[in-house]
């Protein structure tokens, strides 16, 4: 049960020391790796004694679990937990040499390590007030990173970022005081068990839809996604990767966590709002990446496209549709992350990430060739890379549920996906260099910065060509997420 305590406990130390020893880089670069390695292993070790001994928990104090902080680790949060060591620390790395070093001085590592703190809690939580305070964690430590910098456009979008961060973290406080006023109750498990047996449904509707917007806003779903586009370019890429693979997934995981245990069970209207909305976050999503022609806002448009799979098979609602969304969440977060780091060397290489600048890359640099072919090629799902396997799950999963509308359209957004993945093939890597574009190719000397690439890529075909062993995870997953009841046993009688 203490394992549970350090997932939270090491980075809150590592930040702690960072601070400390503000004066010395090399000592928050080792603090920073040292610490992010060592919850990674913590992670694996909770996903390995969920496979065991099922849900752990761990009540703080030894109070009761319904009055005290309660923190809670089954399949689904512990192997979001691993997928989020991973990639914080292949991105840690990379950050070595892609960040400048007087922007590493700004308190950069501190606030790395109180990021993976939020991110930590936010999936460890099992008191919805306490989600609350994490998702603050969260909010505090990127605000600041985005504007890291202290460039125009990046306090520009921070300034966005902060202003739809805060209404959505009000409406989420909102919500939690309407149910504490009606349940009396934080603690998730006993919130599930109260509003099964409310039969107004006056409850379950009102705080559900404030909670879909307050979520939706922080997952980025339509209509709520603007501020993304805004703001997640502009960032030193390091930050534009950590943003990208991980911040909007918090917001699917709250979506699945708190619709799976309070509402969808007590009210079908949920089920139809989260199709659409899905729906139409894949399609505007993917319309707008297309119309994009610099990288990182191609990618920062695609997160929203690619939030959309994850959120219909949260609404198709079957233990297929759930493994085939949790699949489709760490497929995406490496996936994502890589591309930005990917991107994050051809502006080293390039000074832009401007297609209509750019070009020549399969000539001078085969190898991230490759590197940004596999990543991409996932993204748009094809066979057999990770995200033909999470996409099929959740295509066959609306098959099988005779939603044939959400598999159509599933199947047009991924071909438009490979529109886009192939423009930036065409443009910045098969093209010839424009020589009117002025632009001065640089010898990439930092070689350091490709060795997260190739872990991310070697990860993600190991989600593709070990798909079963990944989507098995996904499915034990998904069987406790669909059976409410093993969770509020395992909070509410005690535990393991």
């Amino acid at each position: 049960m203490n394992l549970l305590s350090l997932i939270l406990v090491i980075p809150l130390a590592a930040a702690l020391f960072s601070a400390l020893y503000k004066s010395s880089l090399v000592t928050q670069r080792v603090i920073s790796i040292t610490a992010l390695s060592c919850s990674t292993a913590v992670s694996v070790i909770l996903l390995l004694q969920n496979g065991d001994d099922g849900i752990i928990t761990l009540n703080t104090g030894s109070w009761d679990s319904k009055i005290g902080i309660v923190l809670v680790a089954d399949i689904f949060s512990s192997f979001m937990l691993v997928v989020t060591g991973i990639t914080a620390l292949c991105v840690l790395i990379y950050s070595v040499k892609e960040i400048e070093t007087r922007i590493q001085s700004r308190f950069f590592y501190p606030l790395f390590n109180l990021l993976i703190l939020g991110v930590n809690g936010s999936f460890i939580t099992g008191d919805i007030f306490n989600l609350y305070v994490w998702f603050e964690v969260m909010l505090l430590s990127s605000f600041v990173l985005l504007t890291i910098g202290r460039k125009a456009d990046q306090l520009e979008g921070a300034i966005k970022y902060v202003i739809i961060n805060l209404f959505s973290s009000f409406l989420f406080l909102i919500g939690v005081g309407l149910l504490y006023a009606k349940v009396g109750s934080l603690n998730l498990a006993d919130l599930a068990l109260k509003i099964s047996l409310d039969s107004s449904g006056e409850m379950v509707n009102t705080t559900g839809v404030i909670f879909l917007v307050s979520f939706g806003f922080k997952a980025a779903l339509f209509p709520f996604f603007f501020w993304l586009p805004a703001s997640y370019h502009t960032p030193p890429t390091s930050i534009s990767a950590l943003f990208a693979g991980l911040l909007t997934k918090v917001g699917v995981y709250v979506l699945i966590r708190i619709f799976s245990l309070l509402f969808l069970n007590n009210s079908s209207h949920f089920v139809t709002i989260l199709a659409i909305l899905g729906i139409l976050t894949m399609v505007i999503g993917v319309l707008c990446a297309a119309s994009q022609f610099e990288i990182r806002k191609i990618l920062s448009v695609h997160i929203v496209s690619q939030i959309g799979y994850m959120i219909l098979g949260l609404a198709i609602f079957t233990p297929l549709a759930i493994a085939g969304a949790i699949f489709y969440i760490v497929h995406n977060i490496l996936v994502k992350t890589n591309l930005f780091l990917i991107c994050g060397v051809i502006e080293k290489i390039k000074g832009t990430a401007d297609l209509a600048k750019i070009g020549g890359l399969y000539r001078s640099n085969p190898f991230l060739a490759l590197m940004f072919c596999l990543a991409a090629f996932s993204l748009a799902g094809l066979p057999p890379l990770s995200g033909f396997w999470a996409k099929l799950s959740i295509m066959k999963a609306a098959a099988l549920s005779g939603h044939y509308v959400y598999l159509g359209t599933g199947l047009a957004v991924s071909v438009i996906t490979l529109y886009s993945m192939t423009k930036i093939w065409t443009e910045a890597f098969w093209k010839d260099q424009p020589e009117q574009a002025g632009i001065t190719e640089h010898r990439f000397n930092s070689k350091i910065m490709l060795v997260p690439i190739i872990a991310m890529t070697a990860l993600a075909l190991f989600a593709g060509i070990g798909g079963n062993y990944i989507f098995q995870i996904c499915l034990d997953a998904s069987q406790q997420i669909m059976n409410p009841e093993i969770y509020i046993n395992a909070v509410l009688g005690g535990g393991k």
